[in-house]
């Protein structure tokens, strides 16, 4: 089982590495020291298992683990922390056990059984209520990019995909636009059926000769079209700003 550890913390580290040495059927394949790291370590190696803080700088053990929930394969994450009130948020993230610093080995242990269950019999599926990410993560051959949601200026679906426009150019995710209008509703919305803009881009909507409804975005030139039953609400959302 490939496993990568996670901690801003070079102790917490060298003591999880320790522990994973009396372990069978362990390779450790990376220790990184933030969320960020943790998401390219993941994707770098195909991890099975991810030993991960919660409290590290940039993105956190939570957010990351959302992120790592949209891999597929999905990679088991057991949170290692200090701070046990973080229990309930570890598993609304799917996580399939969570230890306590400094973590025991039969209590690590126990987690790398779960693991290996998880991994055995994964399914794609996550549990619990699930907080608003702060960015979206575009798979770029083997590499991650990660997308602040509030750089975001538009989203439309191609295909299986949806590209990701944004203020550093273009990217494409594999997740759905429902999902994400789910997830991200009070900031984005829908204008057709294939598009959720930023309701912080929307400038004003433009009736062509045709008699075709447009939105214009504050930093996108081109005009996107607005279905007729769109138009009311995004003119509504307009009057609002």
């Amino acid at each position: 089982m490939k496993v990568v550890i996670a901690d801003d913390e070079p102790l917490a580290r060298e003591r999880l590495r320790g522990l994973l040495a009396h372990e069978a059927g362990i390779e450790l394949v990376a220790e990184v020291g933030d969320g960020q790291a943790a998401l390219h370590a993941c994707a770098q190696h195909d991890a099975d298992l991810v030993l991960l803080d919660i409290a590290m700088p940039g993105i956190d053990g939570l957010e990351a683990a959302r992120h790592l929930s949209t891999f597929e394969p999905r990679p088991a994450v057991v949170f290692c922390t200090a701070y046990d009130a973080h229990a309930l948020s570890a598993f609304d993230a799917a996580a399939v056990d969570y230890l306590v610093k400094p973590v025991r080995p039969e209590r690590l242990h126990a987690a790398l059984e779960r693991a290996r269950t998880f991994t055995l019999g994964r399914d794609g599926r996550t549990g619990g209520e699930v907080r608003t990410r702060t960015h979206l993560c575009a798979r770029l051959r083997g590499s991650l990019r990660l997308i602040p949601v509030e750089e975001i200026h538009y989203l439309q679906a191609e295909e299986k995909y949806v590209v990701v426009h944004h203020a550093r150019g273009e990217d494409l995710i594999e997740e759905s636009l429902k999902s994400l209008e789910q997830e991200f509703g009070q900031r984005f919305m829908r204008i057709h059926r294939n598009c959720l803009v930023s309701r912080h881009e929307l400038v004003e909507v433009r009736r062509g000769h045709d008699g075709q409804v447009h939105a214009m975005l504050r930093h996108v030139a081109q005009p996107l079209e607005v279905s007729r039953r769109c138009v009311a609400q995004v003119r509504d959302a307009i009057r609002l700003l």
